[in-house]
Formats: C-alpha cells, sequence, structure tokens
C-alpha cells in the first residue's frame, strides 16, 4: 500500500512539470530535488537521525546514481525524440522490474503475473502510441529512454538487497541529485527566473514526486511484493494523463479510458497471483 502511494504521487508529476513548463528540465529537477532534499534534511536533524546519512560508498553510488542518472537520461531523451514515444520506452521500467524481480530474487512468476503484465503493458502501450510520430534523428532518443527504464528498473529491484540502508539516507540522496542536476544545468541550459507559479509547482514536485514517493517506493520495494508494485506501476502514465484531462491539459479521448480498464484489470490479475 506504501509503494502505491509512490505511484499515485508520480501521476502528478506531469501536470506539475507542465505548470513548470517555462523553467528548463535540468533546471527544474535541480530545484524540485533541492526542495525534497532540504526538506529531508531539516526533518533528520529535527529527529537527531544525521547519522543515517553516514553510509557505505556503495550505498551512495546505488541512490545518487539510480535517482541522477534515471532523471538526466529520462530529460535527454525527451530533447531528442517525440514525448509520447518517449515516455512508451521509458514505461517499460515496470516490465522489467517484475521479470527481474523473478531472476534476482527467484520469486516465481506465475501465469496471471505474466498475464496481468501483459495487459497492464498493452493498456500502456495503447495510450501512449495515440498518435506518435516518427522523427528524424529521434533514434538516440529513444535509446537514452531504453537507458532510463533499465537504470530505474535496476535501481528499484537492487533497493531490496539494500533493505537495511535506513529511510533517512533518502534525503542525502535527493541532496545529491539536486547538486548533479545543477551542475549539468548550468553546463548545458539557460537560468531562467521561476515566477510565482513555477515555484509553486517547483515546491509541490518536490515534496511530493520528487520527494515522498522515493521514500514510498523505498519502502514498498524493500518490504513488498516487487512483482505486484511492477504491474501497479503501469498504471502511473494511465492516471497523468487523467490527471492532464481534468486539468484542461490534454482532451481526454476513448483510447484513454480503454487503457485505464486495461492497467486496472491487470494490475487486479497480477494482485491474484
Amino acid at each position: 500500500m506504501v509503494g502505491c502511494g509512490a505511484i499515485g504521487l508520480w501521476a502528478f508529476l506531469a501536470i506539475l512539470s507542465r505548470a513548470a513548463a517555462a523553467v528548463p528540465p535540468l533546471e527544474l529537477t535541480a530545484l524540485g530535488f533541492a526542495v525534497s532534499g532540504a526538506v529531508g534534511l531539516v526533518v533528520l536533524a529535527a529527529l537527531g537521525r544525521l547519522h543515517e546519512l553516514r553510509q557505505p560508498l556503495v550505498v551512495w553510488v546505488h541512490g545518487v546514481g539510480g535517482l541522477f542518472l534515471y532523471h538526466a537520461f529520462y530529460f535527454a531523451a525527451l530533447a531528442r525524440a517525440p514525448a509520447a514515444a518517449v515516455n512508451l520506452i521509458n514505461y517499460l521500467w515496470p516490465l522489467l522490474i517484475v521479470l527481474l524481480s523473478g531472476a534476482v530474487f527467484g520469486l516465481r512468476l506465475s501465469v496471471r503475473h505474466w498475464a496481468g503484465t501483459a495487459l497492464a503493458l498493452a493498456g500502456c502501450g495503447a495510450m501512449l502510441t495515440d498518435g506518435v510520430v516518427s522523427a528524424p534523428g529521434a533514434g538516440a532518443g529513444y535509446a537514452l529512454a531504453g537507458a532510463a527504464a533499465i537504470i530505474w528498473a535496476a535501481y528499484s529491484v537492487v533497493s531490496r538487497r539494500l533493505a537495511a540502508v535506513p529511510l533517512g539516507a533518502m534525503a542525502g540522496f535527493c541532496a545529491a541529485t539536486a547538486v548533479l542536476a545543477g551542475i549539468l544545468h548550468v553546463a548545458t541550459e539557460r537560468w531562467v527566473m521561476p515566477t510565482m507559479t513555477d515555484g509553486a509547482a517547483v515546491v509541490a514536485m518536490g515534496l511530493g514526486p520528487l520527494g515522498a514517493a522515493f521514500v514510498a517506493w523505498d519502502i514498498g520495494m524493500k518490504r513488498g511484493d516487487p512483482r505486484l508494485l511492477g504491474t501497479l506501476a503501469f498504471a502511473t502514465p494511465v492516471l497523468s494523463t487523467l490527471l492532464l484531462a481534468a486539468g484542461g491539459m490534454v482532451a481526454l479521448s476513448g483510447t484513454v479510458v480503454a487503457a485505464a480498464a486495461l492497467v486496472a484489470a491487470g494490475g487486479l490479475l497480477a494482485s491474484r497471483g
């Protein structure tokens, strides 16, 4: 249930990103993670748990590498290829989590797991391929999107191997990711002063999709069933599009409704596995 909370929070990332569309992607990432990192560090200090930041190098490489590389690759892909196609490839990570969970942890994947994943993937693909167009030179973008999917799936599955790492360390990972994203922003983008609306969206992102969501996902992957969470994660792009439609940013089509039904059916079927 906690892991599903992360899926719900990530659904708000697209609408919040659209609300701050004037801010370059890497700047937005740096600011969002700066909020989550700062809040996390303040909470740790108030609780007297700053010692939780003292972790082995491999833990820091996993945490910062997963958060930073995934977002860097994803935003780079969006800059080079059509967004719908990039999202389709990127959202292969839930399927990879299901498959990797079976391979890495020896968890049995039943027929219902496979069938549920297939239904959810079909729903995700039906929605995201609706209106996809090809673009010249987009191959690099698609490759980056595929790399992002692999990175996040690997990060999520390996998190279960690091179950002893305290949640407080996530604050340090977010802060370090903000620093790395900020450096890359300075090197590749032009600074844009956020407006009041942009600032509100950044704070909301930092507290939710780029903050609490990672803590919830960490708990879910370490203590829950990664096969089920991987299948349910296919709901993220569908929920995200429904929120965009509710905000008047996209038109709600029959394709989205059908996709939502397939994802719901897939999640239900996998949960019975």
